[in-house]
């Protein structure tokens, strides 16, 4: 039987680095971990709603979070970034560092936010999928989408893609799995440079999941 496992994990350490980097206690662990996830779902929601690109998405390839004892630091890579997200050209950042601390309730540990442009930003599953969910709440038919998707990921030069949404495609009554793939994409191998991301979208007809991986050169 075929075993389901995260395209990320399963390459960890060897062609892909970690998204957090710290070191904690046994009884600290769980709690620093759950912090890591309330930073990032904090500054998605951020970005989604007081920081739109021209695109009408945020853009966001990933946030990196290192910890210290009194110090958070977060890396944002944006495919997309506002002027009021650069640095020294707005208070975009303090308030976005302000929300962060506030929703952690903590003084006595400092925050520092840093941003990163990333220069191709369609080689980013997490760009591509916020693309596609856009269009898909817009109505646009799905595999219309899905090789537009494609095209704008093959403008950037990546070796191979393959995208997959399942749901109620269409608004039609029985759920199904489509997807569609341009090059290859070597799932089984752990020395392929395979980026994944997956990305729920809520829709009229319900809510509908996209996954994409994407073969890096």
């Amino acid at each position: 039987m075929a075993q389901k496992i995260n395209p990320l994990g399963f390459r960890l350490g060897v062609t892909q680095n970690e998204r957090s980097h710290w070191f904690a206690q046994q009884r600290n662990y769980s709690k620093d971990l759950r912090e890591d996830q309330k930073i990032r779902t904090c500054i998605e929601n951020y970005v989604r709603t007081h920081i739109k690109s021209s695109s009408n998405y945020g853009g966001i390839a990933r946030v990196e979070i290192r910890r210290k004892i009194d110090l958070i630091k977060v890396k944002i890579y944006i495919g997309f970034p506002n002027l009021l997200l650069i640095e020294g050209r707005g208070q975009g950042i303090e308030k976005l560092r302000n929300d962060v601390l506030n929703m952690l309730d903590s003084v006595d540990r400092k925050l520092h936010i840093a941003i990163e442009k990333v220069a191709k930003p369609y080689r980013k599953p997490n760009i591509l999928a916020e693309y596609i969910a856009l269009q898909l709440e817009k109505r646009v038919p799905f595999r219309k989408t899905m090789k537009k998707a494609i095209e704008l990921a093959e403008r950037e030069e990546v070796e191979g893609i393959q995208i997959q949404i399942a749901g109620r495609l269409d608004g039609k009554e029985i759920a199904r799995v489509e997807w569609d793939r341009g090059g290859r994409v070597p799932l089984q191998t752990i020395r392929a440079r395979i980026d994944y991301c997956y990305y729920p979208v809520k829709t009229i007809y319900g809510v509908l999941g996209i996954k994409i991986w994407i073969l890096e050169e």
